[in-house]
């Protein structure tokens, strides 16, 4: 299986760096997986919706720009489908299964997703009804990954 987590931004914060570094690392294990980094896009502070619209097209853009065509796309959006760790891992199972051994997760900048990554998304997923860095939601996403291809497995959950 093939994983890319698609984020807007990039991560400055070393103890995210570190815990991402360690879950990449137990991940490999069972997958190939990658993060693109796409720039986010400069914005005025107070901006109109027609200028929040924008922003979010444009890196929008960015984002689709890593999806082929044959991956399975999943954004995470606020109001997206909540699932829980098990559900996740039966999800991450039933694709490999059906075959879709490409996986891209979605991580949209501090305005969010545009809507034609919306439109591309097979499925939208919520973490929480609260709000989260996108930057902490990349630690958060690798943790439920690697926690999903241990329940899939069978093996024991190690800290």
């Amino acid at each position: 299986m093939k994983i890319t987590i698609v984020t807007v931004g990039k991560l400055k914060e070393k103890y995210l760096k570190q815990g991402i570094q360690e879950y990449m690392k137990r991940l490999s294990t069972y997958a190939k997986v990658e993060i693109a980094e796409v720039a986010d896009e400069k914005a005025p502070e107070n901006m109109s919706e027609a200028e929040m619209i924008e922003v979010k097209r444009k890196e929008g853009e960015r984002i689709l720009c890593h999806i082929s065509q044959d991956t399975y796309v999943i954004t995470l959006e606020i109001n997206g489908k909540m699932l829980s760790s098990e559900q996740l891992a039966a999800k991450m199972d039933e694709l490999a299964t059906y075959g879709k051994s490409k996986i891209a997760f979605v991580i949209g900048g501090s305005l969010g997703i545009s809507e034609e990554v919306q439109k591309r998304s097979d499925l939208a997923l919520s973490f929480s009804k609260m709000t989260f860095p996108h930057q902490v939601m990349r630690l958060i996403l690798l943790e439920q990954v690697y926690r999903g291809f241990r329940i899939n497995r069978g093996e024991p959950y190690i800290f």
